[in-house]
């Protein structure tokens, strides 16, 4: 069940990157004008279709690969400085401006999101999620090696128990397991391995730990099934989020529309797509500034730049509400605080399903 649902992210994940790129319109007169398009068929009447997009010329040699790598990076490093300043500092501007029709010169929703949700994933692969060097696949590394330090203790602890249990061992055979016992706790101890009880366990008092002494039953069979596991491998559950939180990024955004749809209910002048474009916009927008303060987070000026960009947050949500829907200050200030509220309420919503998927996987 797990795999269908994974591939269903995987397909949907893919259809929104095929449908993130834009086919090339427009022109002037060109020599081919007359003839018909190599692609669809449609009479051309300049240097691209005017029905498909596609260019009417089509090279089939090897220097024409190296022309379209250039003319691509060209063309979107091109939309990108366009799109990024006014995104950082004049999001309602960009978003009113591609919602009214200028979309030529500026990244669409979906392609920026993308590209902010594939270089989120990136960085927290190469740096990690928490301290620099540290991701979610060194916490299940380290969990396995733990889980095995912690059995090779139990075995010897309950070997050094079954002799001391004996009756015909000697006072010295019995003082000698006695301090190899204690030698063993103290181990035990040093690494963090004592359970509250005082013997090799679970972790001592850690939150991984707490979490999988703790009895937690809803009542539902397969919910209770994924509990259950994820108690057994706390690390591997939180691996399988990072891998589904690629995946299912972009649950994120119709999650978001019915909030923001709240922040101006039964309005005839703003749509469903214009909603659209506002939270895929302010979402890339997030994500991309959590990639700088999580590469920020090896400098010296970690911490500042961790307290600028929790400021900025709503500077930028108000921002966006006032210049994309040209809502008054006190409009604005309001709806900004209740967009807050909604941007928690989704992104638990988005972590639980997450969790979800991770247990039941």
């Amino acid at each position: 069940m797990s795999g269908d649902i994974e591939g269903i992210g995987a397909a949907v994940t893919a259809g929104l990157a095929a449908r993130a790129v834009e086919p090339q319109h427009g022109g002037a007169s060109h020599p081919r004008a007359g003839q018909r398009c190599l692609n669809c068929g449609t009479t051309l009447a300049g240097s691209h279709c005017h029905h498909c997009g596609q260019r009417a010329d089509v090279h089939r040699t090897f220097s024409a690969i190296g022309h379209d790598l250039v003319h691509a990076i060209v063309h979107f490093e091109g939309k990108l400085w366009n799109t990024l300043p006014l995104l950082a500092w004049r999001p309602g501007d960009l978003t009113r401006r591609y919602i009214h029709g200028e979309r030529a010169r500026f990244i669409s929703p979906l392609s920026l999101f993308l590209l902010a949700v594939f270089l989120t994933y990136a960085v927290l692969s190469f740096v990690g999620s928490g301290s620099p060097g540290k991701g979610f696949q060194d916490m299940v590394t380290n969990q396995t090696e733990a889980s095995a330090a912690r059995a090779r203790l139990e075995h010897e602890v309950e070997a050094i128990d079954t002799q001391l249990a004996k009756s015909n061992i000697s006072e010295e055979q019995r003082k000698l397991l006695g301090e190899q016992r204690q030698t063993l706790m103290h181990s035990a101890e040093y690494l963090g391995l004592l359970d509250h009880a005082g013997t090799p366990g679970e972790g001592k008092e850690t939150a991984e730990g707490r979490f999988a002494r703790a009895e937690i039953s809803t009542g539902v069979a397969f919910i209770d099934h994924g509990i259950a596991k994820a108690q057994a491998n706390p690390g591997l559950t939180l691996y399988k989020v990072q891998a589904n939180a690629y995946k299912f990024a972009w649950a994120l955004i119709p999650l978001s529309l019915p909030f923001l749809w709240l922040l101006y209910p039964f309005s005839r002048r703003f749509h469903t797509y214009d909603h659209f474009v506002f939270v895929t916009y302010s979402i890339s927008f997030m994500l991309l500034m959590f990639v700088a303060v999580r590469l920020f987070a090896m400098t010296p000026v970690a911490r500042w730049v961790t307290i600028f960009a929790v400021f900025y947050v709503p500077f930028h949500m108000y921002r966006q509400l006032r210049g994309a829907y040209r809502s008054s200050r006190i409009g604005a200030l309001a709806r900004t605080s209740l967009l807050l509220v909604f941007a928690v309420v989704a992104v638990t919503l988005f972590v639980t399903m997450l969790l979800a998927l991770g247990a039941i996987g």
